[in-house]
């Protein structure tokens, strides 16, 4: 531990012990700690709920290279989890409140403790959005969820509602029809942007009915969730669908607040980097869903992460060929 004078004047202890400091958990979070710390580099992951981030609510991944069959999100964290630390990554469930700068060192503020490292990786991720209406909140966790595969099992032969047209509300829908009666995926537009296997797929289930063109204005019950208000966006008809639980996915807003005004986001709130993954400031790189045009897929995710992992290592080199940081 050494005394350092932080960004905004704060003195106190300091770990610099690491080369490498990585934010978040999921899938490029991970690759990247495979490579920096195969690179020898000493690195350490900040997670602040658990490892695998959505990757752990996807029940279906069938488009992850190397798996020929099906392979379920929480296995798949598992084994890059595994691979993660047999090369050495140190994993700290510690939630990252600030990121500041000193010269050339980034300053990294957790709950606990304060770091500073010439390398941070920002791999923080996205939260689902929320749909803003009444009932929502209330109901979060009685009747409310924003993961299938978490909470799915709690709906054996109940109805249930699934909100959204992505690629994730399409195949958690067709999984929930394992455990509810009926499931009814509510759209606000005229089609579904998702992959047409996915389509293919929740069309031909006969659990599953679809409703297009059609906002959800409130959630209600008393306990729990005991149904829905929607209404048409076409003919503003009203109607009130009984149901026991509400599965929203409507997207997912990237966890950048905890920068500040230290990197300028776009309006979505995602960061803006180089082909190296490297963002304005230099030493900071950015990966996964908090990227301007990521394609936020698994394979992408962990594509970036690798690369931000070896420009990273590059950029430690000709800093250390530099005098700015001590070999």
């Amino acid at each position: 531990m050494a005394s350092l004078e932080c960004h905004e004047g704060i003195k106190g202890d300091v770990n610099k012990d690491y080369d490498v400091i990585i934010v978040g958990g999921g899938p490029a979070a991970l690759a990247a700690a495979v490579y920096t710390c195969r690179a020898l580099l000493k690195t350490i992951i900040f997670e602040k709920k658990y490892l695998g981030g959505q990757l752990v609510g996807t029940e279906l991944i069938e488009n992850y290279p190397g798996f020929p069959d099906i392979i379920g999100g929480v296995d798949l964290t598992q084994r890059m989890e595994a691979q993660a630390k047999r090369f050495g990554v140190e994993i700290r469930y510690e939630e990252v409140s600030k990121v500041g700068l000193e010269d050339s060192l980034k300053i990294v503020t957790t709950d606990t403790d304060i770091y500073a490292s010439h390398i941070v990786i920002l791999a923080s991720g996205a939260e689902p959005k929320k749909l803003d209406v009444p009932g929502e909140k209330e109901f979060y966790g009685k009747g409310v969820s924003y993961c299938a595969t978490c909470d799915g099992a709690f709906y054996k032969g109940k109805n249930v509602v699934v909100v959204g047209g992505g690629d994730s509300a399409i195949t958690e829908g067709i999984f929930l029809t394992k455990y509810a009666q009926t499931v009814q995926i509510i759209h606000r537009r005229d089609e579904f942007r998702a992959t047409k296997i996915y389509l293919d797929d929740a069309f031909s289930n006969p659990k599953i009915q679809v409703i297009l063109n059609t906002i959800v204005e409130s959630i209600y019950g008393k306990e729990k969730v005991e149904g829905i208000i929607t209404q048409n966006i076409l003919t503003k008809e009203k109607k009130n669908i009984l149901c026991e639980g509400v599965f929203i996915f409507a997207g997912s807003l990237p966890n950048t607040g905890f920068l500040g005004n230290l990197l300028c986001v776009d309006a979505g709130c995602h960061i803006e980097t180089n082909t190296h993954m490297e963002t304005a400031i230099e030493g900071l790189y950015a990966v996964g869903d908090i990227r301007k045009n990521s394609y936020r897929q698994i394979a992408t995710a962990v594509g970036e992460g690798v690369t931000a992992a070896i420009a990273a290592e590059h950029k430690l080199s000709e800093l250390k060929a530099s005098g700015k940081v001590k070999k």
